[in-house]
């Protein structure tokens, strides 16, 4: 018997936003596989039972983080996954994401559809005021979802992450609470 999932965090037309379990592993992992192609060079999610446990540990346990699958309605198949990163509480109220579409699934609008329903989420029920996206500057697929869900560019980094093996820049996006509410979403 299968574990019950995690109740859903948001639900969309087409898309179930959950957090992600530790009994998610094989099949996170055998979509991280199938999608090497498809995320390099930009994105390295685990590929192994012993690196999901270790990225798992560190969504579920530090509440600083919160870990979400996005999985597509019916099937429950996971589609893809996005994170909020150094959540800060008090004045910031901030979280900083990380996400990546599944190969199978992308290109066809989930991933629009789950940073809408995230965003939703931080600002309502996490109560955040700001989320910010880091992306490599190449990183066309990436750019385009934050620029669909009215991210606004507000700088430059270089040299900001380390990414397989070498300092890249990235731009620096953001949204906060009232660019939703004077956006109507």
């Amino acid at each position: 018997m299968s574990p019950t999932p995690a109740p859903p965090a948001a639900t969309g037309e087409r898309i179930v936003l959950r957090p992600l379990t530790y009994a998610d592993g094989d099949e996170f992992t055998a979509r991280a596989r199938e999608s090497i192609g498809h995320h390099r060079p930009w994105l390295f999610p685990p590929l192994t039972a012993d690196a999901y446990a270790a990225y798992a540990g560190r969504l579920i346990e530090d509440p600083a983080k919160a870990g979400f699958l996005v999985c597509e309605r019916g099937t429950g198949a996971i589609a893809g996954f996005i994170n909020i990163n150094n959540i800060v509480e008090g004045a910031f109220l901030s979280g900083a994401l990380g996400y990546g579409a599944f190969a199978h699934s992308a290109g066809h609008g989930l991933m629009g559809e789950a940073l809408r329903l995230l965003i939703g989420h931080a600002f309502g029920t996490l109560g955040l005021h700001r989320l910010e996206a880091n992306i490599q500057p190449g990183n066309t697929a990436s750019l385009g979802l934050v620029r669909s869900a009215g991210f606004r560019l507000e700088g430059y980094s270089p040299d900001f992450l380390h990414i397989d093996g070498a300092w890249r820049d990235h731009e620096r996006w953001a949204i906060t609470r009232e660019m939703t509410a004077a956006a109507g979403r």
